[in-house]
């Protein structure tokens, strides 16, 4: 094989991969976007049936979801005001104790990381709770609140990201800068926020969004510290599990171009200062002209944008698709009547052929033998005939018994072999009278008549 065959191989090979890889990675995200966009029930991208924008007003009147959400912000400003001080004063502990000690308080710092987020959820409902019950408190009090033990929670693991995001920036600090402005009479204080605090700027930006989507998209603990209450993510797991809809479309949406702003925000703030701090910023065209300067700012680059997205959400909420809408459902509609139709049709064409392929009934008196008067005869159920008529009942024979039972209870008709009901017995004749009583007419009422 050339080494003309075997690069253009290799070429294709690459660029099928490429596309696979980023049709993997993109490609849920591209079909929740055009499912917010659809008015199916159902989150679908085929069959189209109308374009809406009515899923996003959908998810704004979900009182569930949007009260998780302030919960969840609410929560997420604790944490990083909570976190990231306790993650830097871990980072500082860890860069100023001895190497000795340094592996072990690792180790005690970073164990919450390691533990799953169910354990860390009913640990901590367990503590709080005792400490509830040793200081006397009811269920009203702070330590059964679920926004307390959310915050409680999260913040004990959070805290170890924050704290590994400052160690790495710590790695690159040279500490005789400290130790030159504590010799010319600094104080610590005054070292640490003109020196220190300055170069973790970055780092503390960097681990306070971390630990706000750390603490916006955890579940495993929350949904245990939460209690009775609801956070963003488990509202919307709860909506998950009950049955989705494209309202969930319209908030990755959302969350899609919330993220899509602030990277190319990011972007352009790190592309500007790369070219301050290469002193390029002078003679760079972009630079030379005020408007592409102003463009080019990331303040400039963020106005844009959010006008951008704030035009094409008017434009959405001016978009009315209640007309598309009733042209679909009268479609719909047409087509169910002619599925129904041809069902009619169907049911009819089988009902000829049952007709035409049923055999004759028997003439006779033995046409309908049923005793049920041909109530279940199959011919009765054909329209247009008419069940035969019933036999007329022979007349009663007279009864040597007029009994209303019908000899039912005759002592004589259980006789084997008998071929009729048997004569009726004579009534017994009376015994003498003399003394019928067997009290010797003590309790005859002639007896009781006093005596003239």
């Amino acid at each position: 094989m050339s080494s003309a065959s075997r690069s253009t191989g290799g070429g294709l090979f690459a660029i099928g991969y490429t596309l696979l890889f980023f049709t993997f990675l993109f490609g849920p995200l591209i079909i929740m976007v055009v499912t917010a966009f659809n008015s199916s029930s159902f989150p679908r991208i085929l069959p189209w049936e109308c374009f809406t924008t009515d899923w996003f007003g959908a998810l704004i009147r979900d009182q569930r979801l949007m009260s998780g959400l302030w919960t969840s912000v609410i929560l997420g400003i604790g944490v990083v005001a909570i976190a990231v001080p306790l993650g830097l004063a871990g980072a500082l502990a860890l860069s100023e104790v001895s190497p000795r000690l340094r592996p072990a308080l690792y180790g005690i710092l970073i164990i919450p990381i390691l533990v799953p987020g169910v354990v860390l959820g009913i640990s901590t409902i367990v503590f709080w709770g005792g400490v509830g019950r040793a200081f006397g408190s009811g269920y009203s009090g702070i330590f059964y609140n679920g926004m307390f033990l959310t915050l409680a929670g999260q913040v004990t693991f959070i805290a170890a990201y924050a704290m590994l995001v400052f160690m790495a920036r710590l790695q690159r600090f040279d500490p005789t800068l400290t130790e030159a402005a504590l010799d010319l009479g600094a104080t610590p204080g005054q070292a640490f926020r003109r020196i220190l605090l300055p170069f973790l700027g970055p780092a503390i930006a960097s681990a306070a969004f971390m630990a706000l989507l750390a603490s916006f998209e955890n579940y495993n603990t929350t949904v245990f510290t939460i209690l009775s209450g609801n956070t963003f993510t488990t509202a919307l797991a709860s909506k998950v599990r009950l049955g989705t809809d494209p309202s969930l479309s319209a908030l990755a949406v959302i969350i899609i171009a919330v993220t899509l702003i602030g990277a190319m925000i990011n972007e352009a703030h790190s592309r500007r200062q790369e070219l301050l701090r290469s002193g390029r910023a002078s003679k760079s065209r972009l630079y030379a002209n005020p408007v592409t300067r102003w463009l080019t700012h990331p303040a400039g680059v963020g106005i844009v944008l959010i006008a951008a997205a704030a035009a094409l959400v008017h434009a959405g909420s001016q978009h009315d698709s209640r007309a598309c809408q009733a042209d679909l459902i009268e479609q719909k509609r047409q087509v169910q009547e002619r599925l129904l139709e041809e069902q009619r049709q169907r049911i009819e064409e089988q009902r000829r052929l049952q007709q035409q392929t049923a055999p004759a009934a028997p003439a006779g008196p033995s046409a309908n033998p049923s005793p049920f008067g041909g109530a279940f005869n199959p011919g009765t159920i054909a329209p247009g005939t008419a069940p035969a008529p019933a036999a007329p009942a022979p007349p009663p024979a007279p009864s040597a018994n007029p009994s209303p039972f019908g000899d039912a209870f005759n002592p004589g008709s259980l006789a084997p072999g008998a071929s009729g009901p048997p004569p009726a017995l004579p009534p017994p004749e009376p015994p003498p009278s003399a003394n019928p009583s067997p009290f010797g007419g003590a309790f005859d009422p002639g007896t009781l008549r006093p005596n003239p």
